[in-house]
């Protein structure tokens, strides 16, 4: 009799449960496999589509028994190999749970099931005069944002996803299903299960459902750009505008060489130096006020080049252009991957940090753009490289630990909003210390047999 393969026997179980729901084919699992990044392709033993949380749980339930692994599946945005199976294992796809279940606009709040993506709840939204703020470029979904704690261009005004969500539903790794939070604004009931899921990147318990907070449509909305003569003259600028109290919508920073890949990618016609992307939102006063003291702002740094952006068509035009970041980073060496990484730290450290990534990869002989949400101090580093090149890889790998390392010495993390996944583990220790001792005891108490998307967050015990 033949061996059979590791998973065999929970696949087998699967199978009777969904049906042609459980996938096995090479090419599903091979789309499956992939990522947006440098991270390798690495397949699932098969793809489950659950419809609904029961579903979920009996999956779980199957898994935890033949002691199977199981990695969530959302949009598959994420920079960091979140969604990846690092042990072969079921990737529970999620797309066919994606319905915007609840809206009670009177609390401005949603529920919705996890794989709903951002863009599709607002279209949905769009009737209701409220929508979901959080807008990290990808059209990524609601529960993968929620795993990662994503956020993106307007998080200067509206938050994270750790501020967006109430309330969440989630299977545990023994299938149990739990809720969290409430509809209410505030709690203090029990230990805070709702923020410790929101950023565990599937690790701890699998988000079925989410209650999340809505915003009124801004009565108006403008936005801007304009260039500086350094990088220093724009971050100072921003530090003066946050320092100023401005209710900035997005205060995004790009440097010279994503300016460069605008250019070739969708023809902007942009000089080829930092400009920063701005936005209001309020009444049509203080939206114009707001734009004025900006603009003064500004002047005192050397700012140029004003370009204002009031019709709805003329802001989409400008954003998606700051959006396909990614598509214009690949412009700049079509042959070439992209390695993606980020970090944030303390805005007053902000243009010493990029100053010094821009002179490191400089040295290294490394192309590498930047863009910032600069109101947050996070600020993402794209690498044009050759994956298949070891020596060009050990030189990327070795910035983007350079990176690391400057924003934990400058008093910040890491990541801020990319998350861990598999990419970052090895600098868990250096920035949570004695801490990690705990994060380990959560993962082992709620997910004992380690079967929850293994392989993510916590760095192996021998690092």
């Amino acid at each position: 009799m033949l061996d059979q393969r590791p998973h065999d026997s929970a696949i087998s179980a699967l199978q009777a449960l969904l049906g042609d729901r459980l996938v096995t084919s090479q090419a599903d699992r091979a789309l499956h496999g992939q990522n947006e990044s440098y991270h390798p392709t690495l397949l699932p033993d098969a793809i489950a589509y659950p419809e609904n949380t029961q579903e979920v749980s009996e999956i779980v339930k199957i898994c935890a028994e033949h002691t199977c692994p199981i990695t969530p599946y959302g949009a598959a945005s994420s920079l960091e190999g979140q969604h990846l199976a690092t042990k072969g294992g079921i990737s529970l796809d999620t797309s066919k749970m994606a319905k915007l279940l609840t809206v009670n606009a009177e609390d401005l709040n949603v529920v919705v099931q996890p794989g709903l993506t951002r863009i599709a709840l607002n279209e949905e939204l769009r009737a209701t005069g409220l929508f979901f703020p959080l807008d990290p470029g990808a059209n990524a979904s609601l529960g993968g944002m929620a795993a990662t704690r994503a956020s993106g261009t307007t998080a200067v005004r509206y938050g994270t996803m750790a501020d967006s969500v109430l309330a969440l539903e989630a299977v545990m790794a023994d299938g149990t299903i739990i809720r969290t939070g409430s509809q209410a604004r505030k709690s203090s009931t029990g230990y805070d299960l709702t923020h410790l899921l929101v950023g565990s990147e599937g690790t701890l318990g699998i988000i079925t459902e989410l209650t999340l907070r809505l915003q009124g449509i801004p009565e108006a909305a403008s936005a801007a750009t304009c260039r500086f003569n350094s990088v220093e003259d724009a971050v100072n600028c921003v530090i003066l505008t946050i320092q100023s109290g401005l209710p900035m919508a997005r205060i995004e920073l790009v440097d010279e060489m994503m300016v460069r890949g605008f250019n070739n990618y969708s023809d902007a016609g942009l000089p080829e130096k930092p400009h920063l992307f701005v936005e209001f939102h309020g009444t049509p006063a203080a939206v114009a006020e707001q734009s004025i003291s900006f603009g003064e702002i500004a002047e005192e740094f050397g700012a140029s080049g004003f370009e204002r952006a009031e019709k709805a068509e003329d802001r989409t035009r400008l954003w998606s252009m700051r959006h396909n970041a990614h598509q214009a980073n690949r412009a700049l060496a079509p042959t070439k991957g992209i390695l993606s990484t980020d970090v944030c730290v303390p805005i007053s450290k902000l243009a010493e940090a990029i100053v010094e990534a821009q002179r490191k990869s400089k040295e290294m002989g490394l192309s590498c753009t930047i863009v910032g949400h600069a109101g947050d101090g996070n600020y993402h580093c794209g690498l044009n490289v050759d994956t298949s090149d070891p020596e060009e890889m050990g030189r990327a790998k070795a910035f983007a630990g350079m990176l690391n390392e400057s924003a934990l010495r400058l008093g910040g993390t890491v990541s801020g909003e990319h998350g861990i996944g598999m990419g970052k583990t090895a600098y868990m220790h250096a920035e949570h210390g004695p801490a990690l001792i705990y994060m380990r005891a959560i993962k082992q108490a709620l997910d004992p047999q380690g079967i929850l998307n293994p392989g993510k967050i916590l760095p192996a015990t021998n690092q």
